[in-house]
């Protein structure tokens, strides 16, 4: 598309999405009690009618993300036979980790420890009773479980599929694309290819948006207990999201190599830094003992708690906690599979399925033992208080935990620090994202287009909260899961199917390179 009528209305994607969601907003803003209420409604119903079939589904998904990392065709190019990809592995590792979990894994890696262990789960889940030393282990296994390898299966189904349909078939950047077998490339931006694309423009808008709520909170936190602000109520999370959504604009308007790349590099190593001064000033054997153990039980019960549904008891913490997660990241993945997409040229599918799936779970896992641990060996055998804490705020987990450690202050700025980059390297993700969904699959939307999207983002998230309704807008946007993962069902045929035709050509084409040459070629 022109990239000067991008605005046009010849652009049926974007101004109908554009309108959909701007009337969603207004359902926020003025009528918040009976979205509230749909939302709910709808949640309830996806979540313990439907929720089996995310248990399901989530499983199904990690398993061929494994077969695409150990069969033949993980050795398929996501781009030329010969070409390099265009990231460094630092950098594309950092901005695709900062993309996948960023803000939720600074918010949640104490409080949800901590509410696993005043509200362990039951069944396959753990069996365990509340607040003592058996719930504080069964906690960090949840945490790993809903941290681990599940919502980066997600990912590598949109972003695999993606990535090989653009990359390898020359077809532009959307993800309607990834269905091309199966609608025609000729209807990747109208009828069903227009639907898949617009549902993916709601989960970026509207996840991304009560994201940047979580990380106003946080950042608020952070702030209160540095003492530079006297609270961290409802104002000055909107102040802190105007400020920060500002950073983001400037950051989208600089180009991913200037922007999103740079900071992603830089939150790492902030990441590194913070992660080993807690480490060695905090509960070290503790924390060392907890990875050990909580590994070692994810690895055990991996299998169990991928099918868990708890039919007969029926527990309300599955479907408050792994199926809320499963519908969730499903309801991520169009944004975060999407942004994989576009940095990931250039590497094989073997390399992008280890790169994207590993390498940032054991981070993760690494990250929930080190602060999650710090939090419950607090609450174990130290001042306690960190339940009182997180049942008030979430968002206050983290910072409580930190203010117990020596350097207390230094390890709160840089927390701070890193979940404010976090929300910019977000908020500038999701503009490219929504930028590519709206403009024809153009891997370098328009600026004014990105620019729009980010504004957007950091208004819609700063209305919201302003108006109380940024829960229930969560509520609503994770019910997109649900739609969402049968589209991931036809990525998956789609991809599978497409890529054992490539397969076998290759596989022709060096039998007749050994046959001509009598040298083994690889394509």
């Amino acid at each position: 598309m022109d990239k000067e009528s991008v605005f046009s209305f010849k652009n049926k994607t974007f101004w109908i999405a554009f309108i959909l969601n701007m009337l969603f907003v207004l359902w926020g803003i003025f009528g918040i009690e009976s979205l509230g209420a749909a939302a709910d409604a709808a949640f309830s119903f996806i979540t313990v009618q439907l929720g089996w079939s995310f248990m399901l589904g989530g499983s199904i998904f990690v398993g061929v993300a494994f077969y695409l990392m150990f069969s033949k065709v993980g050795s398929i190019r996501l781009g030329e036979p010969d070409e390099k990809p265009e990231y460094s592995r630092f950098s594309w590792f950092a901005m695709l980790f900062s993309a996948g979990m960023g803000i939720g894994l600074v918010f949640w890696s104490v409080s949800e420890p901590i509410w696993h262990y005043i509200w362990p789960a039951t069944g396959a889940a753990a069996n365990a009773t509340a607040e003592t030393p058996e719930a504080a282990v069964n906690a960090m296994r949840l945490a790993f479980f809903n941290w681990g390898i599940h919502p980066w299966a997600f990912y590598i189904i949109v972003g695999g599929a993606l990535s090989y349909f653009s990359y390898r078939k020359g077809l532009p950047m959307l993800l309607s694309s990834t269905l091309a077998p199966l609608i025609g490339e000729e209807n990747l931006d109208k009828g069903w290819g227009r639907v898949v694309n617009i549902l993916g423009v709601y989960a970026t808008l509207f996840g991304l948006a009560t994201s940047l709520g979580l990380g106003a909170m946080s950042i608020a936190n952070g702030l209160s207990h540095l003492g530079l602000i006297s609270g961290a109520g409802t104002t000055v999370q909107v102040v802190i999201i105007i400020v920060v959504t500002t950073g983001a604009v400037i950051s989208t308007v600089t180009g991913i190599d200037k922007g999103i790349k740079w900071l992603s590099n830089i939150n790492v190593w902030i990441m590194i830094v913070l992660m080993a001064l807690v480490t060695l000033i905090g509960p070290t054997l503790f924390i060392i003992n907890i990875f050990t153990n909580s590994l070692g039980q994810y690895l055990q019960h991996f299998v169990e708690m991928s099918f868990m549904s708890d039919a007969i008891m029926d527990n309300p913490w599955l479907p408050a906690w792994t199926i809320f997660y499963w519908a969730w990241w499903i309801a991520w993945a169009p944004f975060v599979g999407t942004f994989i997409a576009r940095i990931s040229r250039g590497r094989t599918i073997r390399e992008f399925v280890v790169g994207s799936l590993f390498v940032p779970v054991l981070v993760s896992f690494f990250w929930f033992a080190i602060f999650g641990g710090t939090g419950l060996y607090i609450e174990l055998f130290g001042a306690g208080g960190l339940a009182e804490a997180v049942s008030e705020s979430e968002a206050a987990g983290f910072y409580a935990a930190l203010s117990h450690l020596p350097l207390a202050p230094l390890l709160i700025l840089l927390g701070t620090i890193s979940v404010t980059i976090f929300f910019i390297t977000s908020s500038d993700s999701a503009t490219y994202v929504n930028g590519m969904l709206t403009c024809q699959g153009d891997p370098n939307p328009p600026r004014r287009l990105r620019v729009l999207w980010g504004v957007l983002e950091g208004a819609i998230a700063a209305v919201l909260l302003f108006a109380g309704g940024l829960s229930a807008l969560q509520t609503a946007s994770v019910v997109s899961g649900f739609p969402f993962m049968i589209v991931m069902f036809f990525m998956v045929y789609s991809l599978l199917k497409a890529l054992r035709t490539d397969y076998e050509i290759l596989a022709e084409k060096s039998k007749i390179e050994v046959n001509t040459s009598g040298e083994t070629t690889t394509a």
